[in-house]
Formats: structure tokens, C-alpha cells, sequence
């Protein structure tokens, strides 16, 4: 993924309870359309816990912490987006933005 140099990393770490994984992940899959089309999303993940099948991480990527916090929050996108997923905020374990490092490596 090219980035800009303040591209901006989201990390959201819920962890749910038991038999709500099938509407977590309904929930992102109907939010995702608006981080589609906000200008400040660049793209977004989310991975789930093998040992711990509670445990959920949505990683978005943003063009930046300022786009996200005061582009994306204050759009038309951001309210339906908040709706879908408000019923998990009780279960987040950290919420916060992170940036990139020059410290990487992927096998080709």
C-alpha cells in the first residue's frame, strides 16, 4: 500500500462476547461502504483471533490522524458508520492510532 508520509494507522481491539462474532462481523461488513467512500480511508483490515476466537482487530489505514479525527468524524459518513458499530464500543480493549516505521519485511 503507497502512503503519504502522515498516513495514519488505526488500531481497534474488541474483545467480544460470546455468540456476537456473526454480528460483529455483519456490522463491519455493512460499515465498510463508508469507509470506502470517505477521501481519509485508504483502506482497512480486519483479523481474528485464532487461540482466543473472541478476539477481533480492525486496523484502518487513514491519509491521516487529523483526516480521521476531524475529516472523517465530522463527514456525512461518519454517523451510519457509528450506528453499525456502536453496539461493540463496550468491547473495545484499546482503540488508538499508530504511524508506520521503516521496519518491514514481506517474503516475495
Amino acid at each position: 500500500m503507497e502512503t503519504k508520509k502522515d498516513h495514519s494507522v488505526e488500531i481497534i481491539r474488541y474483545n467480544l462476547a460470546t455468540g456476537q462474532q456473526k454480528d460483529f462481523e455483519q456490522a463491519y461488513t455493512n460499515a465498510g461502504k463508508y469507509l470506502k467512500a470517505s477521501p481519509y480511508c485508504l483502506g482497512y483490515k480486519i483479523i481474528h483471533g485464532k487461540e482466543e476466537p473472541n478476539r477481533y482487530i480492525v486496523i484502518i489505514h487513514w491519509t491521516s490522524m487529523e483526516d480521521h479525527l476531524n475529516g472523517f468524524r465530522k463527514s456525512a459518513d461518519f454517523m451510519p458508520f457509528l450506528s453499525l458499530v456502536r453496539p461493540f464500543y463496550n468491547n473495545i480493549d484499546e482503540m488508538k492510532h499508530y504511524e508506520n516505521t521503516t521496519i518491514e519485511w514481506t517474503k516475495e
